[in-house]
């Protein structure tokens, strides 16, 4: 139950997000800090901050769904958490930008981090079941 709710809430979250990305990339400017300076750049933000944010919600909406992928799922989220809050955590350390985006994006990475690898190690679920 506890899997199917953190499924559902990255779900919503990667969903929304990356519709949001994928419509108005120029918002990225504002909360984070991002910009393109050509067509080329804008695809760019809209592919990975839109269709891949999307890709990740609907793996995490078809392990709601599916229990087997449900395990796949949470696997995939502990590796992209793990690769988004350590880089971020490490450079915002090195350059002293813990604050606005920067510290609230390494709050939730860490936390979703934090209780991938708790929830991994106490269930031990296996491929397939």
């Amino acid at each position: 139950m506890m899997a199917k709710l953190f499924l559902g809430l990255q779900a919503v979250l990667f969903i929304f997000y990356g519709l949001y990305c994928l419509v108005e990339p120029r918002g990225l400017a504002t909360g984070a800090g991002v910009s393109a300076t050509s067509i080329t750049g804008t695809i760019e933000l809209q592919a990975m901050y839109g269709g891949l944010q999307v890709a990740v919600g609907m793996l995490c909406l078809m392990g709601i769904l599916k229990r087997s992928l449900a395990v796949v799922a949470l696997h995939a989220l502990l590796f992209i958490f793990a690769g988004l809050a350590t880089v971020r955590v490490s450079l915002a350390l090195m350059h002293g930008d813990l604050v606005g985006y920067t510290l609230f994006a390494s709050i939730y990475e860490t936390a979703c981090l934090l209780f991938l690898v708790w929830y991994l190690l106490l269930h031990r679920p296996q491929f397939g079941t």
